[in-house]
């Protein structure tokens, strides 16, 4: 299993914050990626996994590692270096790697939920999840559009915002997992100005910028176009950048999507917010694809992600490369230690 990671864009830590990591998917690489972590030689004792122990002994005598699993409960200190510590949770169903079983949603649910109500509680610094797999929740007849929706309602937010970032670019998104046919309509004048104002606010807060430099896409092709190709620029989006500009935020934009992404903006640029999903984050992806972050703002609780899904076909294999999983848990740290210091740049 190969653990790489580059993380020269974070800032050094001194004292590691206490990270609960939630294992995804159990016929994923979610398990898998558990294992990797302790043979990586990172240190892993500020780490607390929430898994089945016995799904993860499985999976390790698979990949033909000796990695020792000790149970905890929640917010108890570790002290060994050399194990991975456990918050258990019991599987309902025994779980072949790479084979889907949606008895097992409930599972995942409860992972996540148990990890969340523990930050809530201050027993950990922030969360990091594993990937899911959203078509076996939903065929267990459970609504769920994604973690970022999800952590929200656990959080009672109203509205989470969701950011990818790597390296070279932080994207962050004013709608997500929405049919691009109701894109236009959820643009509205109060949630794109509740969103600029929870990404300015967290930038400070958690990333330690002052005054973050925010660069809004439009939603049309080249921004509207004067209201010919649309009149969203015009009726919604500039008005409220106009009104948080006044507010003393740092905006540029609307501007058009297909050239904000170049190499001279980016330079200038703190964080892009785009209107959709896909407006966005194709650009990331293709930039940092392996080492890029998911973050969910807006919420009470520090939240990152890796940027990949379950990769069934390699669970069990000894394949899957963990280098964003390390990501996540580095930045985690560094919004955690932010936070904790009020450190701004």
């Amino acid at each position: 299993m190969k653990l790489t990671s580059n993380t020269d864009w974070m800032i050094p830590r001194r004292d590691l914050p206490r990270i609960i990591l939630s294992s995804g998917e159990p016929a994923g690489i979610g398990p898998d990626l558990v294992i990797g972590l302790q043979q990586s030689g990172k240190s892993i004792k500020h780490l607390t996994v929430v898994g089945d122990p016995a799904l993860l002994q499985q999976r390790a005598g698979k990949l033909n590692a000796d990695v020792p699993f000790i149970p905890v409960s929640a917010g108890e200190q570790q002290t060994r270096t050399d194990a991975v510590h456990i918050l258990p949770v019991a599987l309902k169903q025994p779980v072949v790697a790479g084979e889907l079983n949606h008895a097992n949603a409930d599972y995942v649910l409860n992972m996540l939920a148990m990890a969340a109500q523990a930050c809530l509680r201050g027993q950990y610094d922030a969360l990091v999840t594993g990937p899911v797999q959203k078509s076996t929740i939903n065929e267990a007849g459970i609504p769920f559009t994604g973690h970022t929706e999800f952590l929200a309602e656990q959080c009672g937010t109203g509205l989470p915002v969701m950011l990818l970032c790597c390296p070279q670019l932080r994207v962050a998104l004013v709608t997500t997992h929405l049919p691009l046919r109701d894109v236009a309509a959820a643009i509205t004048a109060e949630r794109l100005s509740a969103t600029l104002e929870i990404i300015h606010r967290d930038m400070r807060r958690r990333f330690g910028l002052s005054r973050p430099r925010i660069t809004v896409c439009g939603l049309n092709p080249h921004a509207g176009e004067e209201g010919h190709l649309g009149h969203e620029e015009q009726a919604i989006i500039d008005p409220v950048l106009e009104t948080l500009r006044q507010q003393g935020m740092c905006l540029l934009g609307p501007v058009a999507a297909d050239t904000a992404f170049r190499e001279d903006v980016r330079r200038e640029t703190d964080v892009f917010a785009c209107m959709y999903h896909d407006q966005g984050l194709p650009v990331l992806k293709g930039l940092g694809f392996g080492e890029a972050v998911n973050v969910t703002l807006g919420l009470p609780i520090i939240r990152t992600s890796v940027d990949h899904g379950t990769a069934l076909s390699l669970a069990g294999t000894g394949k899957a490369r963990a280098d964003s999983l390390m990501a996540a848990i580095e930045l985690a740290e560094t919004l955690a230690t932010h936070q904790s210091t009020g450190n701004h740049a």
